[in-house]
């Protein structure tokens, strides 16, 4: 029975020393991506993509921030992806790659006002053992998660740096 109110003690000594640190969760009321302190969903512009990868990437940010066509704001980006051979057999074949992914971003106001920047990194991996086809299936799917990965960095930056910005609501939307 003792043994009982030890854990029960020992579990709120764990929980206090964070009541007090000023930790707001991003999605909790008043947190930086709250609907009270949300200026980017529906209001983010991304620009348009080139590439496969590239339209990947613009397909998940629009996925994440919302898609619209009052933009207050636009994002632009650079994606460069490499690939690497990180498996080599001794009679010199591949049998797994790495993709190493950089996206730098910016964004800005319609009027050109540069309000965050920054440059996430990640990489993913795939196997090359099977056909070709497969091989190359592997390749489409590990550049799609890479792309993800690469996308929710941008977001999360964004969100943490969202109470900073101005407080401008999209066009569309009634002003208090």
């Amino acid at each position: 029975m003792w043994s009982c109110d030890r854990r029960r003690f020992l579990g709120l000594l764990a929980v206090v020393p964070l009541a007090g640190c000023g930790f707001t969760p991003a999605y909790a009321p008043g947190g930086g991506a709250s609907a009270s302190a949300r200026p980017l969903l529906n209001a983010v512009e991304v620009a348009a993509p080139q590439t496969r990868a590239e339209y990947l990437l613009t397909r998940h940010l629009e996925d994440r921030l919302g898609r619209t066509s009052n933009p207050v704001f636009l994002l632009d980006y650079t994606l460069f992806i490499d690939q690497e051979s990180i498996a080599i057999t001794a009679n010199n074949i591949t049998r797994r790659f790495n993709l190493t992914g950089q996206a730098s971003y910016r964004l800005t106001t319609p009027t050109g006002a540069v309000l965050n920047e920054g440059v996430v990194e990640n990489f993913t991996g795939y196997s090359a053992t099977g056909t070709t086809v497969a091989t190359r299936a592997a390749r489409d799917a590990a550049e799609a998660r890479l792309t993800t990965i690469l996308g929710d960095a941008i977001v999360t930056r964004l969100i943490a740096a969202a109470p900073n910005l101005p407080s401008a609501q999209s066009p569309a939307a009634p002003r208090p």
